[in-house]
């Protein structure tokens, strides 16, 4: 009877089309699996599971002679209708219960013989019927969900496209002046956002600014400033002017939960002057190359968005050469490492003066380099935005 079983088996899987007896691995890939399961990992684990699975249950039907054991053949049905296509595991209901007619009890009438076999059929055709409705509903939900996402990522990928196009795409060429500037995002969009606004043939604005919150709604309000930013300098306003415009045109779009710092800074290289307005933002750094100092450049006034008006004051500064200028966001000096400490003021302070004698690129690279390696067990949480401006007008 077990040899029978075995042949049986054997018959079955080779009358499949397109199936040779012994080649399980592509019965899988070709007849049996669904394109779902195909897809991924071993093809030939769910045949044997399945397979294995009835010559088990006919093999117990055959030895237990007393007892019906056919509500057994559900488990290996169920597993089919899981993991085969629909019309193989319909198929396997006529195996199971041809199997059970042979291997099970023996019936006291044909009537009850044919009855017992149509019923178990129904029986087994409502459960394989009801799984593989759940699974299709299941995937059809995995590919509406993956659907989603990926067109998720294909808007993110646009905003962030969109964005880079408010970025500096080439640095300005000024005598006596040497600018660098990186943002490196830590998503695919970023709250953080910089630029250089040429005034005249010696005279230079630079902005940063860094929006309250993270994702696509702090890289919408980015977008948002970078354009009012832009719109504004174009005017060649006043820096108290342009900040006074832009706080009402932001707090007129969003509530006082979403604000923007934001440091302006406008320097002369002829007359070898700073000006600076700084809105909430982190302290941009000052090396100076006489006293060997690193001054900060600290807020003046609230973040713009915040409230209705905002009283901010031009804080001048005096340059010379070989004087460094580093503005940054709040990613580089609230980076941590896996202790949970911060990168911190101090440690950006002393890079500066250890590396004061290196170009405005290298010294940037130096930076963004050591940041990096101090958070390499964590990463960055935060966008990290960097500029470094150094003053040779010695070389001038």
């Amino acid at each position: 009877m077990i040899a029978g079983a075995m042949a049986v088996k054997e018959m079955t899987i080779g009358s499949i089309p397109g199936i040779q007896p012994g080649t399980l691995t592509s019965v899988s890939s070709r007849s049996l699996l669904r394109r779902e399961v195909a897809a991924v990992g071993p093809q030939w684990i769910p045949a044997t599971l399945i397979l294995g699975s009835i010559a088990a249950v006919a093999y117990a039907d055959f030895i237990v002679s007393s007892v019906s054991l056919g509500y057994l053949y559900i488990l290996p049905l169920g597993i089919s209708a899981m993991f085969l296509r629909t019309r193989i595991s319909y198929a396997l209901i006529a195996v199971c219960v041809f199997l059970h007619d042979l291997f099970g009890p023996p019936y006291p009438s044909l009537q009850a013989r044919i009855a017992h076999n149509f019923t178990a059929a129904l029986g087994f055709t409502f459960v394989v019927y009801v799984i593989q409705r759940y699974v299709k509903q299941r995937e059809q939900l995995d590919r509406t969900v993956r659907r989603q996402r990926d067109q998720l990522l294909q808007d993110v990928e646009l905003a962030a496209q969109v964005q880079r196009m408010f970025l500096p795409l080439h640095r300005p060429s000024m005598p006596g002046l040497e600018i660098a500037g990186v943002m490196q995002p830590a998503s695919g969009v970023s709250g953080d956002y910089y630029d250089y606004i040429p005034i005249d043939d010696h005279t230079i604005q630079i902005v940063i600014a860094d929006v309250a919150g993270k994702g696509v709604p702090a890289a919408l309000l980015m977008s948002a400033t970078a354009a009012a930013v832009q719109l504004e300098t174009r005017e060649k306003r006043d820096m108290l002017d342009v900040v006074n415009r832009l706080n009402s045109a932001l707090h007129s779009l969003s509530d006082s939960t979403r604000y923007v710092t934001l440091l302006l800074a406008e320097i002369d290289a002829r007359a070898r002057s700073l000006r600076y307005v700084n809105c909430g933002h982190n302290p941009a750094l000052l090396f100076q190359a006489k006293t060997q100092d690193v001054v900060p450049m600290n807020s003046s006034c609230f973040p713009i968005g915040m409230f209705d008006s905002v009283a901010c004051s031009i804080n001048p500064a005096s340059l010379t050469g070989g004087d460094i200028l580093v503005l940054y966001t709040d990613g580089v000096t609230e980076a941590e490492n896996s202790l949970g400490e911060e990168f911190g003021m101090e440690r950006l302070s002393t890079l500066i003066r250890l590396g004061h004698a290196l170009s405005a690129d290298e010294l940037m690279n130096h930076i963004l380099e050591s940041v990096t390696d101090f958070s390499r067990d964590v990463g960055f949480d935060d966008d990290a935005t960097l500029l470094v401006v150094k003053f040779t007008f010695d070389s001038m």
